[in-house]
């Protein structure tokens, strides 16, 4: 059986992926002062002409780097919920431990946000990408909690109060594995929801 051949319309997407994937790699080993067209093309094998041929500058490709990246973490959390069946609270606590394993809870992945936050404050471009990113992410977190039951008037802040712990064992999980498990920091969690679920009728 051989292995049919990439149609020649897909070449420039996934010639475009293989460099998002390279600065990607790049941000998270070098940081973003390290990061630079050649440097991006020689960890792609590519030439520097290569990559300003599908994007327009370094600003561009990390800010497609950034969006990519961001896309990944969500794809992994809704295969977690998606797994999880049809149950509110089930699906809610499948979209946040979702955070605390692979391939979200990984050190590179931490490099390269790291590198992405950097650049929050000195890129006008990146702060809007990272609060569009953030607010996707609170803006589901709400549809969880309110199909779970939350007060309207409560989901805006149980959101930003799940978002903040949720990052906050995410971030110490990978600076610091040894400290607790991702299961301990599933009971964390599990128990803030509960804090934020309305009582029993």
């Amino acid at each position: 059986m051989t292995t049919a051949p990439i149609p020649r319309r897909a070449e420039p997407d996934v010639r475009r992926q293989s460099l998002i994937a390279a600065c990607a790699r790049v941000l998270a080993r070098e940081g973003a002062a390290g990061t630079s067209v050649r440097v991006i093309a020689r960890e792609a094998g590519v030439s520097p002409g290569l990559i300003t041929h599908y994007f327009t500058g370094i600003e561009a490709l990390i800010a497609a780097t950034y969006a990519d990246v961001d896309q990944t973490v969500r794809a992994a959390m809704e295969v977690a919920v998606a797994a999880a069946g049809t149950d509110p609270r089930a699906r809610l606590d499948a979209f946040v431990t979702a955070s605390f394993a692979p391939p979200i809870a990984d050190r590179a992945l931490l490099a390269t946000w790291i590198a992405f936050w950097s650049l929050v404050s000195a890129r006008a471009d990146i702060a809007r990408q990272h609060d569009d990113q953030y607010a996707a992410y609170r803006a589901r977190l709400t549809e969880m909690l309110d199909a779970c039951g939350v007060a309207p008037d409560r989901l805006r802040l149980a959101s930003i109060t799940l978002a903040a712990v949720v990052d906050g064992l995410w971030l110490e999980l990978c600076l610091s594995p040894g400290c607790f498990s991702a299961q301990e920091a599933g009971v964390i969690a599990r128990a803030q929801i509960d804090s934020l679920m309305p009582p029993p009728k």
